[in-house]
């Protein structure tokens, strides 16, 4: 079975993660195979719009743990990095539909994303201060600017989940829904979008992101830097051993 379902019509291409027995956590190949998709989308004149959404019950539950223990696969050239420039550079309109737990990379990925949608059951977290870690995506830097400084320190540093009412109040998402309309919802706007002048919606899309794509870029590739080295560090390693073993980590001696 596929981990990452495409399927394209009437100018949206839909990717849905499909990895249900991990709850949809990113392995390396589903960041590659997400970001071939992006990269042939937009080079795709047929394509004008992209969802990414998961099932009714849970978005994604991050990146798989079990990765984390071979901290190669992470920094500047990693699978995962490539995935995201990609989608922070993406020209075309980017929908997501999320719905139950979307969990540290299952949420800041969210952050490069046009239009959200949620359902009310939505859970959002970034647990990586718990896991010994620093975040990514770029949401050191886009989440003040989005939620203020204490708030996202509250999501950065607690490490805490969040519902989707909260998500809406600071504009993280657009809009909550039960979890049975959120993929269709996420499907009208597409259609909607897609209806539109192409030009004129990239072209708006293009003047919103300018002022911040170079920071994203720069703050992206070096949060890339630390993550990797700090896997390789002793609280990481006790945290994701701990959480392998289904106990808690002893940060004591870190």
């Amino acid at each position: 079975m596929n981990d990452v379902l495409i399927h394209a019509e009437n100018a949206v291409l839909t990717l849905t993660l499909n990895r249900e027995s991990k709850r949809n956590a990113f392995t390396p190949e589903m960041y590659t195979c997400l970001t071939d998709a992006l990269k042939q989308a937009q080079n795709n004149d047929e394509i004008r719009v992209v969802i990414l959404q998961g099932q009714e019950t849970f978005f994604s539950a991050g990146n798989d743990i079990a990765d984390f223990l071979n901290p190669e696969g992470f920094g500047l050239h990693s699978p995962v990095m490539a995935f995201l420039q990609t989608l922070a550079s993406f020209t075309k309109p980017v929908l997501a539909s999320v719905c139950g737990p979307a969990v540290g990379i299952g949420s800041s990925l969210l952050l490069h994303c046009d239009l959200v949608v949620a359902g009310d059951n939505a859970a959002f977290s970034l647990p990586f201060v718990n896991l010994g870690l620093c975040p990514e995506a770029a949401s050191s830097l886009l989440l003040p600017q989005l939620m203020g400084y204490h708030r996202a320190a509250e999501a950065l540093l607690l490490g805490e989940p969040f519902m989707a009412e909260a998500a809406l109040e600071v504009g993280w998402v657009n809009k909550v829904v039960v979890p049975s309309q959120a993929n269709l919802v996420a499907k009208r706007w597409a259609d909607k979008l897609a209806a539109k002048p192409v030009s004129a919606v990239m072209q708006t899309k293009a003047l919103m992101k300018s002022s911040s794509a170079q920071g994203v870029k720069e703050v992206m590739q070096h949060e890339a830097s630390v993550f990797a080295r700090m896997l390789t560090e002793g609280p990481a390693k006790e945290a994701l051993s701990a959480f392998m073993a289904h106990r808690k980590p002893d940060f004591s001696k870190a």
